[in-house]
């Protein structure tokens, strides 16, 4: 079934349109220096403008001395606790914890072994979508974007919610239990209706099990035959874990934050901030990453020599090579400065299973450009702003080592967020209480 286009206009009549508004519209960016404007709400070197508290999460990846930003080493703190450490203990203890993490984002701590089990119990009693939902509101109306129909299908539930428009704290916190179950769902019927719809494939609709972390529910309902191994499900839920929260100035979560000022619906707040992430600027870097890594090894054919992927990577700044943006690709963070701690935890802990299924040429690729990145950026760089790999350069690769399409990469991205969207969804209601209004200033006739 392939849908109808939109009613297009006419090539003469769009030009028209179009040289009338490049006519009459210019804005000079330069005058924003002039006027105070702070561009893309982020202060003169690079850090960004203070819009509000939090107790959630704390993005570290500088200090300052007087009136200098120096580079370090970076950290992610999770209510008071730093990822890495959470990580660990997941390790180490061979633990599924993306479910504890969840936890930890929503109240504030960490939970007891009673409420865990609980609050597992809850996660999986509510993955399943309502009756005949997965029928009316995914596979009748498929999208070739899965985070656009994700972004629907969670503004559907809007109807199925007696108390939608309800943000009362108990009403708020049972539509977030809610939809962090059930997203995971939703991204993986939203991908077999587009591979049914969009690639004349076969469709399969997996009913969620119960006993299965959020990981493994993932890889049980993806996988046609459902099968999938211990290492995999726990590359995957690592994965998660450094995904669930990026503090509140990311642009997925402050626009999150920015709906949910105004008094609206949780659906609504939740569908805003997936639209937010689905942007390549944002959480659809990761797919960037790889279509640049296929691209150098296309070209370069010895991974381990330094000079040859450096010239590479000149030409991709240079606009000679990639898709002439001049951007590398999961190089550069607006925080971090000298490491991402996201993007060590998963060049650690994906190397083996990488090997293991084939990918090491990709993987030390990766490896060479978040060594030598830097230096390319640092030959033209006169500002001598330290930059380093982001999660966006090794996220992808697990995805790939996964089987998992890339019509997924920023799905799943998306949802191990809804856990921090959420969590600052009932800060900002609960403690903000004040509508997020910035303003804009006029300057007609200003050249």
């Amino acid at each position: 079934m392939i849908y109808p286009e939109i009613a297009a206009l006419s090539k003469e009549d769009l030009n028209l349109l179009l040289n009338e508004y490049r006519n009459n519209n210019h804005i000079n960016a330069q005058n924003s220096e002039k006027y105070g404007v702070k561009r893309g709400l982020r202060n003169s070197d690079g850090t960004g403008v203070l819009a509000g508290l939090t107790n959630i999460c704390d993005v570290v990846g500088y200090e300052r001395k007087d009136d200098q930003i120096i580079p370090i080493d970076g950290k992610l703190i999770y209510r008071g606790i730093d990822m890495e450490e959470l990580v660990k203990e997941a390790m180490i203890n061979d633990r599924f914890m993306f479910e504890e993490v969840v936890w930890l984002l929503l109240f504030g701590k960490r939970a007891s072994n009673e409420h865990l089990k609980k609050f597992k119990a809850m996660l999986e009693e509510h993955r399943e979508l309502p009756n005949g939902f997965a029928e009316t509101m995914i596979m009748n109306a498929p999208s070739p974007n899965i985070m656009n129909k994700m972004a629907r299908s969670v503004l559907a539930m809007y109807s199925y919610d007696e108390k939608a428009d309800d943000t009362s704290l108990e009403n708020v916190m049972k539509q977030s239990i809610n939809l962090i179950a059930q997203l995971p769902t939703m991204m993986i019927y939203a991908y077999q209706s587009y591979r049914h719809t969009y690639l004349h494939q076969s469709l399969y609709f997996h009913y969620p099990k119960h006993g299965l972390s959020t990981a493994e529910h993932i890889l049980d309902i993806y996988r046609p035959d459902q099968k999938f191994t211990h290492e995999e499900a726990k590359l995957l839920d690592l994965c998660m874990m450094v995904h669930a929260d990026h503090g509140g100035g990311n642009n997925s979560t402050f626009a999150d934050r920015v709906l949910s000022s105004t008094g609206t619906d949780t659906y609504s707040a939740i569908s805003a901030a997936i639209g937010s992430l689905k942007g390549p600027k944002h959480g659809g870097a990761n797919l960037k990453v790889m279509e640049q890594l296929d691209d150098i090894l296309k070209h370069v054919d010895d991974v381990h020599d330094d000079e040859k992927v450096k010239d590479f990577l000149r030409k991709i700044m240079n606009k000679e090579a990639g898709d002439k943006s001049g951007l590398i690709y999961g190089i550069g963070h607006a925080v971090y400065t000298k490491s991402d701690p996201r993007a060590q935890v998963i060049k650690k802990y994906s190397k083996d299973l990488a090997y293991e299924k084939g990918l090491d040429r990709e993987y030390e690729m990766l490896c060479q450009v978040e060594k030598l990145a830097p230096e390319i950026f640092a030959e033209n760089n006169s500002s001598g702003k330290n930059v380093c790999a982001n999660v966006d350069l090794f996220s992808g690769l697990v995805y790939r080592i996964l089987g998992i399409d890339e019509e997924l990469y920023t799905p799943i991205f998306a949802i191990s967020r809804v856990a921090g969207w959420c969590a600052h969804r009932m800060e900002e209601i609960e403690f903000s209480r004040r509508i997020i209004r910035p303003a804009y200033r006029y300057i007609e006739g200003d050249e």
